[in-house]
């Protein structure tokens, strides 16, 4: 929902009706008749701070990045081999080209996070960040550059934890469980109607998880677990928008909470 004077998003309990459309607090209290005194202080931050969807265009590229390093460490096209993967990619417990025991049950707990950053050759990378770059920047508009930042990583986590509880024993990568926590975020505000994807986050949820039961070799587990992590981020923040501090914390739990099904999964 958006006001009718300014445009600006306005959330369910905050909106008041008028004779001539829905009004935000601050049109609300001056009747529509003048300009608002905080969106005019808002205008006046936002023109000396950093704005666009800064933190999803480097988180892309971080990913890339990541993917050519491993490129020019002598990995293959696929990026399944070297330094880089062998201590990033999402696993319980495996034997690697030294012959050592690593993973997860090892104690290498990075790895539920490094995984996410990891992809399995350029189609992969590229698919992900198609996506990311498409249903990313709604979000981040909506949450901000750091609550968006804080529900891609908790989903990150999530999803491995999900990728784990599945298919433990899988060698997992790829950024596709924070992307779903993208969209169980969106589909959580959807059902708030506050339509960050013009109301299209259910079909985007529906068709990207009916994809990973149809093509083999896609993490479903992790896809689950990004998409329930996400959806609860966007609980906490939209349950506690008047604690930012709570809503952080909540959040934090998430992330806690995804850790430890992860390690009781593999202990």
């Amino acid at each position: 929902m958006s006001c009718s004077e300014c445009g600006r998003g306005i959330c369910p309990d905050c909106m008041t009706y008028g004779p001539v459309g829905i009004r935000c607090p601050d049109h609300a209290r001056t009747g529509g008749k003048a300009a608002a005194p905080k969106r005019v202080a808002r205008t006046a931050t936002r023109s000396v701070s950093l704005s666009g969807p800064i933190v999803t265009l480097t988180l892309i590229g971080i990913n890339v990045g990541v993917y050519l390093l491993e490129l020019l460490m002598g990995a293959g096209l696929n990026a399944q081999s070297g330094w880089i993967y062998e201590h990033g990619v999402l696993v319980s417990s495996a034997v690697d080209s030294a012959g050592q025991v690593v993973g997860v049950s090892e104690g290498e707990w990075w790895r539920l996070i490094t995984a996410s950053f990891l992809h399995y050759g350029p189609l992969h990378l590229g698919l992900n960040m198609l996506v990311l770059w498409f249903i990313g920047p709604p979000l981040e508009d909506y949450f901000g550059h750091w609550r968006y930042l804080l529900v891609y990583l908790v989903s990150g986590l999530a999803g491995s934890a999900g990728a784990l509880i599945w298919s433990p024993n899988a060698l997992t990568v790829g950024a596709s469980g924070a992307i779903f926590g993208i969209m169980g975020a969106a589909l959580v505000l959807e059902a708030r109607r506050i339509y960050v994807f013009g109301g299209q986050a259910m079909g985007l949820v529906v068709i990207n998880l009916g994809i990973g039961f149809v093509i083999p070799g896609i993490s479903i587990g992790g896809h689950i677990g990004g998409l329930i992590g996400g959806a609860l981020c966007a609980l906490a923040f939209s349950s506690f928008r008047r604690s930012p501090a709570l809503a952080t914390l909540s959040m934090a739990a998430v992330g806690v909470l995804s850790v430890g099904v992860a390690v009781a999964q593999v202990g």
